[in-house]
């Protein structure tokens, strides 16, 4: 048997982000930011209307309520970006890898795919895993000033890489194989998972995320399954 090659541990993002020429890609990205505007403008109008509301705010006072209101949901849209993303990368998960595959992996056989109703429900369980993490981070800098950011990246980083990678995997195994091929594949893993949360800092780069993630994990399986299953691998 040949020996397993050890390839960069940051290529699996390297080739996801060379694939952003991809017609499927840039649809897939524009349908992501048409969902994001969408439910983040009703997160803001629905905010300033029920501020409004309880406090029966009029005239100017319902216009400085407005422009605080405003601030908050901003400030909170940053916060949920990461969970809104990482549900919108699984929602698109198999339109994505199927692209990856055709063009990376032409020789491997056709997925079984997920279920559509399965994919949203692991889409919820992702976004609500990463927002409760990141609760729990917000918790912790308060008790540990100084240490917000890089405890929200940590979280961050273990949340969307082990999601998006069991949400990948189970494509070609049930989801017990996909748990345990991602304990064999950790580190790989959350090395995509970190680069992936430290993008969320960035505007405009952050849009990007739910389509190199999912790009990304698609490499990363192949990676793994060469390791442990090569008879299944690319």
């Amino acid at each position: 048997m040949e020996p397993f090659r050890k390839p960069s541990i940051l290529l699996p993002v390297a080739r996801a982000v060379s694939q952003l020429d991809d017609p499927t890609f840039r649809g897939v990205l524009l349908t992501s930011i048409a969902w994001s505007i969408a439910s983040f403008t009703a997160l803001h109008v629905g905010a300033v209307w029920i501020i409004s509301r309880i406090f029966e705010l009029h005239g100017l006072l319902a216009w400085g309520a407005g422009v605080l209101g405003s601030i908050a949901v901003s400030l909170l849209s940053l916060w949920l970006f990461l969970p809104v993303a990482a549900a919108i990368g699984t929602m698109y998960l198999d339109r994505i890898a199927i692209s990856v595959e055709r063009r990376f992996y032409p020789w491997l056989p056709p997925a079984n795919g997920t279920p559509f109703l399965e994919q949203a429900w692991d889409g919820v369980v992702v976004a609500l895993t990463v927002l409760g993490l990141n609760i729990i981070a917000l918790i912790l800098a308060f008790i540990l000033p100084g240490i917000g950011l890089v405890l929200g990246w940590m979280v961050a980083a273990y949340a969307i890489g082990r999601g998006l990678f069991v949400a990948v995997a189970m494509r070609r195994m049930p989801r017990a194989a996909a748990e345990s091929l991602y304990r064999a594949s950790q580190g790989p893993v959350l090395v995509q998972g970190a680069v992936l949360a430290l993008a969320t800092y960035v505007p405009v780069l952050n849009l990007l995320i739910p389509i190199v993630g999912v790009a990304a994990m698609v490499h990363v399986l192949d990676m793994a399954l060469e390791r442990f299953h090569p008879d299944c691998a690319g």
